[in-house]
């Protein structure tokens, strides 16, 4: 697949994210109301995150085993991005996929944050 076709396979990953929390999860002022959904989300930004990352370094989804997130923070030599990467990470995976929680402003910054991911890795 070319950048441009993985970049939008992974922006829709996004999109689904969106119309997951903009239909199902709840939304009631700064607050999603249903972890299930919430949940849903998290992991299908994170993945839309992981599919662009994959494709910057295929070596490591070819690495022996299931890819740790720390694998990516090594290889990841811009600042900005790093911090993207832990945030993203900490807000989707952990707070969202994990937990269930996220309120509208979290949500935001983790959906800023994944598609900023995205973009550095899919860049020309």
């Amino acid at each position: 697949m070319s950048k441009n076709e993985i970049r939008s396979e992974a922006m829709r990953y996004v999109d689904n994210a969106k119309e997951i929390l903009s239909t199902k999860a709840g939304k009631e002022g700064k607050y999603y109301n249903d972890p299930k959904y919430i949940k849903m989300a998290g992991n299908t930004l994170w993945n839309g995150a992981l599919l662009a990352l994959d494709h910057k370094f295929p070596e490591i989804k070819k690495g022996k085993g299931r890819p740790d997130q720390t694998k990516y923070r090594q290889r990841i030599n811009d600042g900005k991005v790093s911090k993207m990467f832990d945030q993203g990470y900490y807000y989707t995976h952990l707070v969202m996929g994990y937990d269930g929680q996220g309120t509208v402003a979290v949500v935001k910054e983790a959906i800023d944050d994944v598609t900023g991911i995205i973009n550095w890795a899919t860049e020309s």
